[in-house]
C-alpha cells in the first residue's frame, strides 16, 4: 500500500514569553543582568533603597540594595550605546561604607550624564552616592543624616582600629567635598555636631538646608530631575558633535 510522505507543517514563530521574572531571579541570585531601558527612552533609572549591603549578608527581612548587583549594572550602563543618561533614585538609611564608596566612585566615573534624586532619605553612606552624580536633587521633605564613620559589634580598642576608622572617614569627607559645593569645614561641622541626634553626634539635614549648605544642587522631584538630565544629555551630544567637526 502506498504511503504518502509526511509533510512538515510550517512552524510559526511562537510568541515570546515575558522573561522579566527570570531577569529578576538572575539579579537576586547572581547579580547578573541585561540593563533594561524604558521603551522610547534613552534614560536608565537605578534605584538604591533600604540598607546598602556590603561584604556581610543582611537578614532576609531587611530591605537591602546589594552592591554586587549594582556594579554589573553600572558597567552595562556604560557599555550600552542606547543608554544616554542615568537617573539615580535614593531612599536609603546607609550601610556598608566601602560598598557605598565603591558605588559612588563608579557613578562618578561614568562617561554618560547622571542625575541623582534623594526621596525620603539619603542617610549616612547614601550622602556620597547622592553627590556622585553630575547634578543632584533632593525632595523638600527628604533628609540626609551626616555622622562620623562607626563600627557595630565588638571593636578591639587598639590604636590601629581608630586609625583605620579615621582614614576611612577621611575618604568619605574627601569624596563628598570634591563632588559637591560644601566646604570641608562645614561638612565636618555637620558631622561632629552635638545635640542634633539623640544619643549620637551628627546632623540631620532637610531638603532646602542641604542645598543652602552646598551639599545638594537643587530642591526638586522626578520632573525636575528628568528635565535636568535631558539637558545634560543634549549638552553631551553637542559636545560630541563639536569634537567630530574639529
Amino acid at each position: 500500500m502506498d504511503q504518502t510522505p509526511e509533510t512538515e507543517t510550517p512552524q510559526t514563530d511562537a510568541p515570546k514569553k515575558d522573561d522579566s521574572s527570570g531577569l529578576i531571579q538572575k539579579i537576586q541570585s547572581l547579580g547578573q543582568t541585561n540593563v533594561p531601558t524604558m521603551e522610547g527612552s534613552s534614560i536608565h533609572c537605578l534605584t538604591i533603597v533600604g540598607q546598602i549591603e556590603g561584604h556581610m549578608q543582611l537578614p532576609p527581612n531587611n530591605k537591602a540594595t546589594k552592591y554586587e548587583h549594582l556594579i554589573p549594572q553600572l558597567v552595562a550602563i556604560e557599555q550600552n550605546h542606547k543608554i544616554e543618561g542615568l537617573l539615580v533614585i535614593l531612599n536609603t538609611v546607609g550601610g556598608d561604607v566601602e560598598a557605598g564608596l565603591a558605588i559612588s566612585e563608579m557613578i562618578a566615573s561614568l562617561s554618560k550624564p547622571s542625575v541623582s534624586l534623594v526621596l525620603g532619605g539619603g542617610h549616612s553612606i547614601g550622602v556620597p552616592i547622592a553627590v556622585s552624580a553630575d547634578y543632584s536633587f533632593i525632595a523638600p521633605t527628604a533628609t540626609m543624616t551626616i555622622h562620623p564613620v562607626r563600627l557595630t559589634g565588638l571593636v578591639i580598642g587598639v590604636p590601629q582600629t581608630f586609625e583605620y576608622l579615621d582614614k576611612m572617614q577621611d575618604r568619605v569627607i574627601s569624596f563628598v567635598t570634591s563632588h559637591s559645593e560644601i566646604t570641608e569645614e562645614r561638612f565636618k561641622e555637620l558631622m561632629f555636631s552635638k545635640g542634633n541626634l539623640t544619643r549620637d553626634i551628627g546632623t540631620n539635614v532637610i531638603g532646602t538646608d542641604a542645598v543652602s549648605d552646598g551639599l545638594i544642587n537643587e530642591v526638586g522631584g522626578v520632573g525636575q530631575a528628568l528635565k535636568k538630565l535631558n539637558e545634560l544629555i543634549e549638552a553631551n551630544k553637542n559636545e560630541d558633535d563639536k569634537g567630530l567637526t574639529q
